[in-house]
């Protein structure tokens, strides 16, 4: 399956980091992120990982089943990402070779006893969804409060092979996850003529729909296109796209660091009857969703979050995704929601 990763890290941009987080203040959410593609680890494999704000290990047991942990041995500390090794269904550390089961309970040891108390390592929920290994993350350890849907389109035949992109973007992870709701900007960042228009926004939960129509450009004139997106917390969502090409998109956005983020697109659309005419459409969306991208980022990196902006009546329902978006933070955070969201212009 093909994959590119566009790496964005103006030179410039680390001596604004620290300003810019300082009023920022976001902290890292929870909920469920995407850690690797599936086929990115297989059986007996190990991975370091550094996502969240920690140091992560990822690995396979030789029965495939994935694990993440917490990467340091609680022994004397050795990072379980290098070096470490997979026997059976369990990883061995590799300084003094304690093996931990897929729980993070430490199960052999090759000298000596196990203390009568034997430590274990923290252990993530893990899932696999149509080719991409998701992690749920709560700093306070809280089980997962919600599941990732199927996909069905990523395994229908009728839809063309998924393509992939990635990207690292040095900003909090909501600056990414409210871009959806602002509408405004894609008539002077995309450049589109037309802004779309919002036609409901539907808030359940951990669940936010959006249903928007856009008018793209075609040989044939202006064609109207229809967007729905489902988010399910700040980490996932499904785009699904009608009226030119059906075309779906799964965007994963994983949080690095309060002030990091990897993000992975996985995107399909459904066959035409002329394969090579397929893989051109498939192509172009790649190339603008790339496009769009690049012009994102470069506002992402530099701007300042505003707890209380001043919205204009065209900005969307970014109030109402804020309010939306606390929940998934475990502690206070600078957040608009208390501005009563009726007083605001959806």
């Amino acid at each position: 399956m093909e994959k590119a990763v566009a790496r964005i890290r103006p030179p410039a941009l680390a001596g604004h980091l620290g300003t810019m987080l300082a009023v920022t203040d976001l902290p890292v959410p929870f909920g469920w992120f995407q850690v690797a593609w599936c086929d990115e680890i297989g059986p007996g494999a190990v991975r370091p990982l550094f996502q969240f704000g920690r140091h992560l290990v990822l690995w396979r047991d030789l029965d495939g089943a994935p694990h993440l942990h917490d990467a340091f041995c609680p022994h004397l500390g050795a990072h379980l990402g290098h070096g470490g090794r997979v026997d059976g269904a369990t990883i061995v550390c590799p300084f003094h070779g304690w093996g931990f089961d897929g729980d993070g309970h430490p199960c052999s040891i090759p000298a000596g006893e196990l203390p009568d108390r034997p430590p274990t390592i923290r252990t993530y929920a893990v899932m696999e969804r149509h080719g991409l290994l998701m992690a749920w993350y709560h700093p306070e350890d809280h089980p997962p409060i919600w599941e990732i849907p199927e996909i069905s389109e990523l395994a229908d035949p009728d839809h063309a092979p998924p393509r992939r992109r990635e990207f690292v973007v040095a900003a909090p992870l909501q600056e990414m996850a409210e871009n959806g709701a602002d509408s405004a900007h894609f008539g002077f960042v995309h450049g589109q003529s037309i802004v779309p228009s919002i036609d409901s926004y539907d808030l359940d939960g951990p669940v936010a729909r959006m249903r928007s129509t856009q008018r793209w450009p075609t040989d044939d004139g202006l064609v109207d296109a229809f967007v729905e997106a489902t988010s399910h917390g700040l980490g996932f969502s499904v785009i699904r796209m009608t009226g030119i090409i059906d075309t779906l998109s799964v965007g994963c956005n994983t949080p690095v660091s309060a002030d990091r983020c990897h993000l992975r697109f996985t995107f399909t659309v459904k066959k035409l009857d002329d394969p090579a005419m397929t893989a051109l459409v498939g192509d172009a969306f790649i190339d603008l969703l790339t496009e769009q991208i690049e012009e994102d980022v470069r506002i992402w990196e530099h701007k300042r979050y505003l707890p209380r902006p001043a919205l204009a009546s065209a900005d969307g329902p970014i109030m109402q995704f804020r309010s939306w978006a606390s929940q998934f933070y475990a502690g206070d955070v600078p957040r608009s929601a208390a501005t009563p969201l009726d007083r605001q212009s959806s």
